[in-house]
């Protein structure tokens, strides 16, 4: 495994539309290992493939349970809202109100190509919704209804 550079503010990956994956192999494995070691240095909840300069549908998360990664994600039901603090290890020091749906339930593949669905709440949702817009050229900051100051941050 390797850490990988992040992209940041104005690289052109970000604003991109990815690619599906078709090619589940040593390769992909390999980019989900060294993605989950980046975000984990970088301390992050989430990393998507363009924030490495990947432009393929793949993401990881760490809500607290572990890792878990998504291949090709489809987002099949949200419900609910949410309005709360975000950020991005894209956007290094900046944050957010950013209003997300509460529920999310999600079709995805694994990195052998299995695909299976999984359904949460709050983080998890938040989670989903912010990497999956990675993999659509949408940032966190296209979403926010306004910045937060250090003194917000603070509290």
């Amino acid at each position: 495994m390797a850490k990988r550079k992040i992209f940041t503010d104005d690289a052109p990956c970000l604003y991109k539309v990815c690619r599906p994956v078709e090619r589940f192999d040593g390769k992909l494995s390999e980019l989900i290992d060294d993605m989950a070691e980046t975000m984990y240095q970088a301390e992050g909840v989430g990393l998507a493939g363009p924030q490495v300069g990947m432009l393929r549908r793949v993401f990881v998360i760490d809500v607290g349970e572990g890792i878990l990664e998504f291949i090709n994600p489809e987002i099949l039901e949200t419900s609910g809202t949410q309005n709360g603090a975000e950020g991005c290890l894209s956007f290094p020091g900046e944050y957010g109100m950013v209003e997300r749906p509460n529920f999310v339930r999600v079709k995805a593949q694994d990195r052998n190509g299995n695909w299976f669905e999984m359904e949460g709440e709050e983080l998890f949702a938040r989670a989903v919704c912010h990497e999956n817009d990675h993999l659509d050229g949408i940032v966190f900051k296209d979403r926010m209804s306004r910045i937060l100051t250090e003194e917000e941050l603070a509290d």
